[in-house]
């Protein structure tokens, strides 16, 4: 596994960990972005809308447009990669005990 395979499975977790701490369980790109930040997992408006759609195309979040945001919002699909339930090659999977 290549080290920018790695970086984009920890940012892909990072995302779906931010949407689920949110209240509804969605945000705007700016905001996840900031979250993901604060979870020291730092990224660029580009990367981070470019995650969000590859996250979409799974089938584990969902993508509207409003101006120059995008509002993507957690399925549950995504909330059980969340927990472990569920595998998504291509994402990191949660450590023991998280």
């Amino acid at each position: 596994m290549s080290l920018v395979d790695i970086k984009n499975e920890h940012q892909r977790r990072s995302i779906l960990n931010a949407l689920s701490a949110m209240v509804g369980f969605g945000a705007n790109h700016s905001m996840v972005r900031d979250t993901c930040a604060s979870f020291g997992v730092e990224m660029s408006n580009d990367t981070i809308k470019t995650q969000l759609y590859w996250l979409e195309e799974q089938g584990l979040v969902s993508i509207k447009t409003q101006g120059n945001y995008l509002i993507a919002e957690l399925k549950s699909r995504g909330q059980d990669v969340v927990n472990g339930l569920t595998f998504v090659p291509g994402i990191k999977r949660p450590s023991a005990g998280d």
